[in-house]
């Protein structure tokens, strides 16, 4: 008996996934040589109706965020919240244990004595405050991703050095493989490149 025979009688597949199969297309990828050019491409995607994209530059671009649609970044109000929540969790921490748990007398101090406090509350509303940050960048980056589909096209490399590119995602609404194509050509990028997902 063959090894397809044996396959076919235990009821397996003996066809191996082809490379096209293994593989999952995950967007288009556009290179520009300035910023000013990925800015432009940028606004224009945005206006088209494109909203799962994003941008990457060897140095921070100031308006890229802008022009990708992205709002005000929440880290800065869960880092607030987080410093509130600290700074409340170390004083109730205190009082509970000096005027509830172990009332005892200090030097005739009351045992609800705030400035005492002081120091435990200000170390805890930095810790919790900047963990709460720390987590936040974390979560809303997606983070750790140790790799990217991005990492797989030969271009993007120099994303670090000297090129600025604009990644259209194939999950967008308004993405069509043809239509997205020549959008992003009509932007006259140096290269235009299909990311792929091993």
């Amino acid at each position: 008996m063959t090894a397809e025979e044996r396959t076919a009688v235990l009821g397996f597949s003996s066809a191996a996934p082809t490379v096209a199969e293994e593989k999952c297309f995950c967007g288009l990828i556009a290179e520009f040589e300035e910023h000013e050019q990925l800015l432009e491409a940028a606004r224009r995607a945005y206006a088209a109706g494109y909203r799962r994209m994003e941008g990457f530059s060897p140095f921070p671009v100031e308006e890229l965020a802008e022009a990708l649609g992205h709002g005000p970044s929440p880290v800065p109000l869960i880092t607030l919240l987080g410093g509130i929540a600290g700074g409340l969790g170390g004083y109730f921490m205190e009082w509970y244990s000096m005027a509830r748990l172990y009332p005892i007398n200090v030097g005739g101090r009351p045992h609800n004595s705030w400035p005492n406090f002081i120091p435990v509350v200000f170390e805890l509303t930095v810790l919790i405050a900047s963990l709460s940050a720390f987590t936040a960048m974390l979560v809303l980056n997606r983070l750790p991703q140790p790799n990217h589909p991005l990492f797989n096209v030969p271009q993007f490399r120099r994303a670090s050095i000297d090129r600025f590119f604009l990644y259209i995602e194939a999950e967008d609404p308004r993405f069509g493989p043809d239509a997205t194509r020549r959008f992003l050509a009509n932007l006259q990028p140096c290269s235009l490149a299909e990311v792929w997902d091993d």
